[in-house]
């Protein structure tokens, strides 16, 4: 949407377009009353427009299509009917002479890159066709006597890096292609060798041009007014029509003439001045304490420093030079008036956003009380002497300081993988050295000893040696994005390595989700009801996955049935089926309640299970929820992180026996959700939200579903370890009622610390070439981790949980 509304407006797209991308319900973007020349084609006589493609477009101008036939750009696993749904209306189209213009907005290259990237098996396959359209529509230029005067404009909104995401600022995501084409064009294209070797630069092909510029362009060949808000410029190239005498019939209507000082008579200059005017007048509006109508010597324009006084220097000289009505040279670029529009589009483009200083400043000191009055009430847990106490604070300070830096907010991971795999390596080394000089039996000591040894070696390495897979499943980022990792390389293409892993994990799932406070009856019910509702959870996946990623089940038995499966009523039953389990746990939770304070005094007596202090049966009911949370969260995720979970229940069971104390398990737990956010593929780029999970057991729109399924998704991995948390510092016994506590704080004082600092670093880099593709996303998913995560779980399910004892 950002990119459609550059290129029918000239103007930039601010980064509410790009949020509002993601909300189909949105209706505020529409650009149904602004100046753009889909309007002015539609203003003229019989001015009919036609749309086939993305339905974006119908968002962005209801109303404006005579006939159209839109296609959902969320469903990235359609490389066919998505494109075919275009194709089949085109040459129909051809042959009617009602229309003005014509947009065919194909989505298939872009589903492919989503899928596999840009070096996808598909991708030459559908480049072939799209050449076979573009081919089929010069050929309908070239005979038909209705389309001579019709200009074709092949061009991409966005490109994409090697990961197949886009909304970065790498080369790849910033430079689509432009290729306007008629048979008109011979007469001054002097042509060039297609396809050509590949340049020194990555897409370094012909000339380069701003996005905008297609507006103003396409303005002057159609003949009417620049869009009023056009921050483009005429592509130079193309004056050369006008000296080549194609448009020496169109005679400009007066009222559209734009004259400086003298009378025109140069068309290709009149097209320039009348970029110029346009730019004037929203150059005027933006610096309106500067005088834009008299001379200013060259003294004062040669200390000017101000962009506005620049501006206004170089408008002086562009009415100077009219005034010897001297005639446009060939190289519009080098002249007053191609000076004056090159600079102006770049302040303006700059200076597109406008900043209120008093509410940053105002955001950042709430952002500061904030994080003082969490540090305030935290430090006298936080600051107490352990040997967490460094790491905590070291933790907290970098990652602050990280934020101000572009290259690590977009390599965060490299940071939470790291620290993770140093604490992995700091907690098993101090278990194995524990271990190691702790008194064996007198008997059989030397076997004892080497028996106790080799199984604290092995707890030491296991989370180090889990933790390099985990980092390797995903690459992410931008540096690496797109190179071979076990998700997209080593799973993809063994794909029976892949379903076998997932199939021993959907079917070792019940024996968690078992309980077992409800006698032999009651647990053998429990597990014969988790194991099909594992299998309903397995048919799911593999249902959804023929429809979203085929190429995962290619050579597979797959029945033909599944094919047909309403996904929609098979979530919803799926999910109703993870509530009733939750509730019977509610049932069981209760029923041990009541039998223990009937017979344990020391147990507390609160019918609540979930308040419960007694540690067995705390334990005992969490960890039925836990594997619940799990079919869940599998449910949400891309079957090629699926395994991910295994790696995790590995990591935890390690994890809990070490024996740590409750202030290593709340860092580990810390640390943890953010490497597991980025182990299922996520970054700080907007590129990276996964939807296609987010539509699960949904019919249609709703912002609140669909956008919870969405964050359960993308955060799969913390979500799945703050339960885990619960776990593990249920089974915590060494500091009674304070185990919550450490947790809850510091996982409060890091989130709170690290919002204001994101803060700074956004108000301070607010004119950073990357604000808007690097830290303002950071930003947003600042938000999310502070408001979705850490307070909706970490608070919220904390408090829920353990209430008594934060009390």
């Amino acid at each position: 949407m950002p990119r459609i509304k550059a290129i029918t407006t000239g103007s930039i797209p601010s980064f509410l377009d790009v949020i509002l991308n993601f909300a189909e319900s949105d209706k505020s973007s529409s650009l149904e009353h602004q100046d753009t020349w889909l309007a002015q084609l539609k203003a003229r006589q019989g001015g009919q427009l036609v749309l086939y493609g993305d339905d974006t477009w119908l968002k962005l101008f209801p109303q404006t299509f005579s006939r159209a036939e839109g296609t959902s750009s969320f469903f990235v696993s359609d490389f066919t009917e998505v494109d075919y749904n275009v194709t089949r209306n085109v040459p129909a189209e051809l042959e009617n002479n009602d229309w003005n213009g014509m947009v065919l907005h194909y989505l298939g290259l872009d589903h492919i890159g989503h899928k596999s990237g840009p070096n996808s098996p598909y991708m030459v396959p559908k480049q072939a066709e799209m050449d076979g359209v573009v081919s089929n529509i010069y050929h309908a230029l070239e005979t038909k006597g209705h389309l001579q005067d019709t200009i074709l404009v092949l061009c991409g909104d966005h490109g994409m890096n090697d990961a197949g995401n886009h909304g970065g600022s790498s080369e790849g995501e910033t430079s689509p292609a432009l290729v306007f084409i008629s048979p008109k064009l011979s007469l001054i294209s002097e042509g060039v060798d297609c396809p050509m070797t590949r340049p020194a630069g990555n897409f370094d092909y012909y000339e380069k041009v701003e996005q905008s510029d297609i507006a103003p362009t396409l303005a002057g060949l159609l003949g009417f007014p620049i869009p009023k808000n056009n921050l483009g410029i005429y592509i130079p190239s193309l004056l050369r029509l006008w000296a080549a005498g194609v448009f020496d019939e169109i005679r400009w209507n007066p009222c559209y003439l734009l004259v400086l000082m003298v009378l025109v008579t140069d068309d290709r200059k009149r097209i320039a001045e009348q970029n110029a005017q346009q730019f004037f007048g929203l150059v005027n509006e933006t610096f309106p304490g500067l005088s834009f109508g008299g001379h200013l010597s060259s003294n004062t324009c040669s200390g000017a420093t101000d962009n506005g006084m620049r501006l206004a220097c170089l408008w002086s000289r562009v009415r100077d030079s009219n005034k010897d009505d001297a005639r446009l040279g060939e190289d519009i670029q080098s002249s007053a008036l191609g000076t004056f529009l090159k600079h102006t589009q770049n302040v303006m483009s700059s200076s597109a956003s406008n900043y209120s200083a008093g509410k940053l400043y105002g955001g950042i000191a709430v952002a500061t009380l904030l994080g003082l009055l969490s540090f305030g009430i935290s430090s006298p847990v936080l600051l107490k002497e352990n040997d967490v106490r460094p790491w905590a604070l070291s933790m907290t300070v970098v990652y602050g300081l990280l934020m101000f830096a572009s290259s690590a907010v977009e390599e965060e991971h490299q940071y939470w993988y790291f620290l993770a795999s140093a604490w992995f390596l700091r907690l098993g080394l101090k278990h194995y050295v524990e271990s190691s000089s702790a008194g064996a039996p007198a008997a059989d000591c030397y076997r004892t000893r080497r028996r106790r040894d080799l199984w604290s070696a092995i707890l030491a390495v296991t989370p180090l040696t889990s933790m390099r897979v985990i980092r390797a499943w995903n690459q992410t980022g931008q540096k690496h994005a797109g190179q071979p990792d076990i998700a997209r390389g080593l799973l993809s293409n063994h794909i029976y390595i892949l379903w076998a892993f997932v199939c021993v994990i959907y079917f070792a799932l019940p024996g968690k989700m078992r309980y077992k406070s409800l006698g032999q009856i009651g647990r053998t019910a429990s597990l014969v009801y988790a194991t099909v509702l594992c299998a309903v959870g397995f048919v799911f996946k593999v249902a959804f996955t023929t429809a979203d990623a085929p190429e995962l089940l290619e050579g597979l038995p797959i029945p033909q049935i599944l094919a047909s499966v309403d996904l929609t009523r098979l979530a919803r039953a799926l999910f109703l089926g993870m509530l009733l389990i939750c509730a019977a746990g509610s049932f069981s939770g209760q029923r041990r309640a009541r039998y223990t304070t009937s017979n344990a005094d020391n147990v507390t007596q609160d019918k609540r299970w979930w308040l419960q202090t007694d540690h067995g049966n705390r334990t005992a009911q969490i960890r039925p929820l836990h594997g619940v949370l799990t079919l869940f969260l599998m449910t949400q995720s891309r079957v090629t992180n699926i395994p991910l979970f295994a790696l995790f229940e590995l990591q935890m069971q390690a994890v809990a026996s070490m024996n740590l104390s409750v202030d290593e398990v709340s860092l580990t737990s810390l640390i943890l959700q953010y490497a597991s956010f980025f182990a299922f593929g996520g970054s700080n780029a907007i590129s990276s939200i996964d939807l296609s999970n987010g539509y699960n057991g949904v019919s249609g729109y709703n912002v609140a579903v669909v956008g919870a399924l969405t964050f359960c998704s993308n955060w799969a991995g913390p979500i799945w370890w703050t339960f885990a948390s619960m776990l593990l510092l249920a089974e915590c016994r060494h500091d009674g009622c304070s185990r919550y506590k450490y947790f809850y704080h510091l996982s409060t004082c890091f989130v709170a610390n690290g919002v204001l600092f994101v803060m700074l670093a956004c108000t301070a880099l607010r004119t950073h070439l990357f604000i808007w593709t690097v830290f303002s996303p950071k930003y947003l998913y600042m938000v999310a981790w502070s408001l979705g995560l850490h307070l909706l779980l970490n608070t919220f399910v904390v408090l829920l949980f353990t209430w008594r004892e934060i009390s």
